[in-house]
């Protein structure tokens, strides 16, 4: 008598961790459909000049034509210059200073935050106490000292910005180094041979980025309002154009075109917001907690 063949279950096999969190992060649909718009965003910023190639200094009109007068589907500034040519691209800038920014802010941010959490003691306490610095001084008014002594260029403003906002990643970054650093596959390569460098960027970094990224994106957003703030009380480059810049340049005519400034309000309003809506996504899908319920 022939004995049954005992079939095998089919066991699931562990899918990659990108994987996993991408299957996490469709379950999310506010940061699915703020990921579209986002993407939809960056192709108006690259493509939007092309599409419509209407100069955004030049005078095309009559000052302060309401949306949808004579063909303009967005109206004029104080100058008679093309609203939507001017959201358009200053689409470009903003993006850019927010990526910008948020870069430096995290190179500066996990450089202090790993050194700090690694080495721990003396090095520890000289980042810390560097980071406490610079985190209660008065951002807006330390990023305009400096935008007025160098110029207000978009380099110095990305500088401005990155400078005084990165100690939220130094601490992020910190926070994960002693907690990991702890751990046996951190004490195994060590005991391996490993050099401190290989350690920190090699081990411990590649575990820790979940936060920071987290927080980096978030960064882009506040970017982006910093840059609204400085050109709301007028610093910033006039040659070139920006949402922060149209509100700056047109916010003594808020009563009699209120248009002017709440059309870019709106479009950083909706960029920061899909902006947060993304972290927060990516936030639930890099929390391996939350991907195995």
């Amino acid at each position: 008598m022939t004995r049954p063949e005992v079939q095998e279950e089919d066991t699931p096999q562990a899918q990659h961790p990108v994987i996993e969190s991408w299957a996490m992060f469709r379950k999310n649909t506010a940061a699915v459909a703020a990921l579209a718009l986002l993407i939809l965003i960056t192709f108006g910023a690259i493509f939007g000049p092309t599409l419509y190639p209407t100069d955004p200094f030049e005078m095309v009109w009559a000052p302060f034509s309401p949306p949808g007068e004579e063909g303009f589907l967005l109206g004029t500034d104080y100058l008679g210059r093309d609203l939507l040519a001017m959201i358009i691209n200053g689409a470009k800038v903003s993006l850019m200073i927010g990526l910008s920014a948020a870069l430096m802010t995290v190179m500066i941010g996990v450089t202090v935050g790993a050194l700090a959490g690694f080495y721990r003691g003396i090095v520890e306490e000289i980042l810390m106490r560097i980071t406490e610095f610079f985190q209660v001084l008065p951002t807006l008014l330390f990023s305009m000292v400096l935008v007025a002594l160098f110029g207000a260029s978009l380099p110095m403003i990305t500088f401005a910005i990155g400078i005084v906002s990165w100690t939220a990643v130094a601490r992020i970054t910190r926070s994960e180094f002693l907690r990991i650093r702890e751990l046996e596959y951190v004490t195994a390569s060590r005991a391996s041979g490993a050099s401190n460098m290989k350690l920190m960027f090699r081990v411990i970094l590649p575990n820790a980025l979940p936060p920071i990224i987290v927080q980096s994106a978030l960064m882009v957003g506040s970017a982006i309002l910093f840059e609204a703030g400085l050109s709301f009380l007028g610093l910033t480059d006039p040659n070139v154009v920006s949402w922060g810049q149209i509100i700056g340049s047109n916010r003594q005519y808020i009563l009699d075109a209120g248009y002017t400034v709440t059309i870019p309000g709106v479009a950083i309003f909706v960029t920061v917001l899909a902006i947060s809506l993304v972290g927060d996504g990516l936030n639930d899908a890099l929390n391996p907690k939350l991907r195995q319920r």
